[in-house]
């Protein structure tokens, strides 16, 4: 707007010196000025975007399809139009990348009036994961330059990737394991189905308790006693705080993680067997739910930065499945864990104070752990002290690291388990680290 009026001014100035030569050099600058102005505006108003891709869910390896079409619906040509589908930058930089990106998804074309232009690429999902496919990013201009304008021209799609479970092999029923039956030292439930012997009937006994074939032999109430139920299932405690995982160990610790929480439910589920889970982590749809994007912006550097997610996260809200038996659970808690990213905020002694109420006791309380400094041991110790059976699942490479942990845990009474790969992860169930 300065521009105008510093014009506006020299127009006058020359005006009252009669200097006609430079009036008319000023009147036609300024011309250009608003008629570059204009074009710029109608140009990028009159751009029509539609991205065609299918599906909003999908599988560690699967391909996806983009296809981004570009129609000028003016009446005036467009000298230029710089088209970006934006893709977040840290799953494609990563390495190994968490995206594989084939084809063209930047062009700068020409587009007459009513013409098209189209990007088609493909991505290729390496990890789990919730990506942003999008927003398209349009920028054009006049041909002198003076004038630049940015607008999003198609919303973003949003596809999220489950994580894939490893099968477990060797699931020994008579070993000590992170998942099964394990008897309760305490008759918190019983089990009906269980039959541990016969006493006197007591004021009070249901009649469904009545044994009857021992109340005809004696002529005497009798009520049956039953043995404790037991531990079936697990609520998988995974703990995802950045503390945790070391940028150096990064991605593939913090995956394996995931992976391994992915794998003990799934094998729950397949036992038919109760499972939840309850973790630390961010969610990745709260998160850009949360923070939004605007759509108009003066500059393509905030256009881009609008598609990049923050890199910290204080979230103290803990992301939770309920323990229970159901055919949706698995569904629920992959969604779930295809979701979940590193946090800076809530960390594991708090999550479990936060959610110890929420723990079944007839279910194993699996911890699936990146470390385990002094608070994590004391925790896990309380819960064993509280009359949880507990489980610790250790990713750490490390040997020294590794020691520290276990002594730690022992010390609590937590049985400890670890792995270091995918391999060992399948062979998790065979065998206790210590016995």
């Amino acid at each position: 707007m300065r521009w105008y009026v510093v014009l506006g001014l020299l127009i006058v100035a020359a005006l009252v010196l009669q200097m006609g030569l430079l009036v008319y050099a000023l009147s036609v600058l300024l011309a250009i000025l608003l008629l570059s102005r204009y074009l710029a505006n109608h140009g990028i108003e009159n751009l029509h975007v539609e991205r065609q891709c299918v599906g909003e869910s999908a599988r560690v390896g699967d391909v996806l399809t983009v296809r981004v079409t570009v129609t000028n619906r003016g009446k005036l040509p467009l000298p230029w139009v710089l088209i970006e589908d934006v893709l977040p930058p840290k799953a494609i930089l990563q390495r190994p990348p968490r995206l594989k990106v084939e084809g063209r998804r930047i062009r700068i074309a020409m587009l007459s009036s009513g013409k098209t232009t189209t990007l088609r690429y493909e991505i290729t999902f390496a990890m789990r994961g919730y990506y942003q496919i999008g927003p398209v990013l349009l920028e054009t201009g006049d041909l002198f330059g003076f004038y630049r304008r940015y607008r999003i021209g198609a919303a973003p799609h949003f596809v999220l990737v489950v994580p894939k479970p490893v099968p477990m092999s060797g699931y020994d029923l008579a070993s000590r394991r992170p998942i099964g039956e394990i008897r309760l030292l305490h008759k918190l439930y019983e089990d009906p189905t269980r039959i541990a012997g016969v006493r006197l009937y007591q004021t009070g006994d249901p009649l469904n308790r009545v044994h009857w074939r021992a109340t005809a032999r004696t002529m005497t109430l009798h009520s049956k006693v039953y043995e404790p139920s037991t531990i079936a299932g697990g609520t998988i405690v995974l703990d995802l705080h950045r503390d945790a995982y070391p940028a150096r160990g990064e991605p593939y610790r913090s995956e394996l993680a995931v992976t391994a929480a992915a794998s003990l439910a799934n094998t729950l589920c397949q036992l038919n067997q109760q499972v939840g889970l309850i973790t630390n982590g961010r969610d990745a749809a709260e998160r850009i739910r949360l923070e939004g994007w605007e759509g108009d912006y003066r500059t393509r550097r905030a256009a881009r930065q609008e598609a990049v997610e923050e890199q910290t996260s204080d979230r103290l809200q803990p992301l939770v499945v309920e323990t229970r038996r159901s055919a949706e659970q698995l569904q629920r808690i992959l969604e779930t864990l295809g979701r979940v990213e590193l946090t800076d905020g809530l960390r594991f002694p708090d999550l479990v104070f936060e959610t110890s109420h929420r723990m079944p006791r007839d279910a194993t309380v699996i911890a699936v752990l990146g470390s385990v400094p002094p608070e994590i041991a004391l925790t896990l110790g309380n819960l064993c002290r509280q009359g949880y059976a507990v489980t610790a699942i250790l990713v750490l490479f490390e040997d020294k690291a590794r020691e520290v942990a276990l002594a730690r845990l022992l010390q609590e009474g937590v049985e400890v388990r670890h792995f270091q790969n995918e391999e060992e992860l399948s062979r998790l169930c065979e065998r206790v680290l210590i016995h």
